[in-house]
């Protein structure tokens, strides 16, 4: 069991936990899941993926236990889950349950601190900190490197993606649990998100990979080249080589949505502005400016460029028709937590999902 290595921290009995988990983006994207066949082991990846957790983009999460409560109860910016969230949320919670041996349901109340459908996808953020509150009632210590490995384990139950948003820069994720690979201050990068329309995705990242995956004449080479585009990022990373990373990132992007695009019927989330963007970005290289694009199982655009360019890119994309907002942010750090707090609500509830 986790924590192992140190003695374990005791579990909080009468008061709140808060947990503060990042919003993450995937230059090298998670797209479909490996067979699976225990509850532990929902979302494994097929393939690898290398994400940054970005700045001032999170969800604050508060838990405490409930011992004379019938079941969990979970509100998200004052709403109950819908029932599919729900059930996604139990699932974790259980896990929880499960590898700390404690029986109580707990309350929850959580609250996204991301821009409502600006393709920051807060499914990530939002099941890390529930995982990393949850955990640290029930005896979890993120501060031990096995328990906050541990807790990327279990929020992947949640989402896929939720792997990577308990660690702080640059992460990569392979199998049951994520990783760290540099630190938020190795690479300086600067996110430009373009948004471009509003309101929820017809199909959700969960339903569309699995989709692409059973009818893509396309899949089966999406996941056959998915190791070498993960090792050349890692190496570009590595080497803090703007141009490799951003190349290996564009890569990445466009097979994954052309796998999405192949399947019958097609998933296609692009819109006219998309391109437009897309567009923009080659302008702006043809122009000297360094800059990459990649977007997730949705509309909205986001550009990685130099931080001393941010200015200058956020001001040609906000030329392009159907750009409806501009998002500056860049590389953030990991799981924050606080005992003893209490709740607080505010921000919104947008939870969509992302690659």
């Amino acid at each position: 069991m986790a924590g192992m290595a140190g003695e374990r921290v005791g579990l909080v009995l009468d008061a709140w936990v808060k947990a503060r988990a990042p919003v993450n983006i995937a230059l090298i994207k998670y797209w479909g899941k490996a067979p699976s066949s225990l509850p532990e082991d929902a979302n494994l990846p097929a393939v690898p993926s290398l994400s940054l957790s970005l700045a001032g983009l999170f969800t604050e999460t508060w838990a405490r236990f409930a011992p004379d409560a019938e079941r969990d109860t979970i509100r998200l910016g004052g709403r109950p889950l819908l029932p599919e969230e729900m059930r996604r949320a139990v699932a974790l919670l259980d896990r929880i349950r499960a590898v700390t041996e404690v029986a109580s349901p707990f309350e929850i109340i959580t609250v996204n601190h991301v821009p409502t459908a600006a393709g920051l996808a807060s499914s990530a953020s939002g099941m890390a900190a529930l995982a990393a509150a949850a955990g640290r009632c029930a005896g979890l210590d993120p501060s031990v490197p096995d328990d906050l490995g541990l807790l990327s384990e279990i929020a992947r139950i949640g989402s896929g993606s939720a792997s990577r948003s308990v660690y702080g820069g640059w992460v990569a994720w392979e199998g049951r649990r994520a990783h760290p690979v540099a630190p938020r201050d190795h690479l300086p990068i600067a996110v430009v998100v373009a948004v471009v329309g509003r309101g929820r995705k017809a199909v959700g990242s969960r339903d569309a990979m699995n989709h692409t995956a059973r009818t893509s004449p396309y899949y089966a080479g999406w996941v056959q080249q998915a190791h070498e585009g993960f090792a050349d990022a890692l190496a570009a990373l590595a080497a803090r080589d703007h141009a490799r990373l951003f190349a290996a990132m564009e890569r990445s992007t466009w097979r994954m949505h052309a796998s999405a695009m192949a399947a019958d019927p097609p998933v296609f989330y692009w819109q006219p502005a998309s391109v437009a963007v897309l567009r923009e970005v080659a302008a702006m290289r043809a122009d000297g400016i360094l800059c990459g694009a990649t977007l997730d199982a949705g509309p909205h655009v986001k550009v990685f460029c130099d931080p001393r360019d941010s200015e200058a890119v956020s001001r040609r994309l906000t030329t392009v028709p159907g750009v409806e907002d501009i998002i500056e942010t860049g590389p953030g750090s990991g799981l924050e937590m606080q005992v003893g707090d209490e709740p607080s609500v505010g921000g919104n509830d947008d939870s969509q999902e992302s690659a």
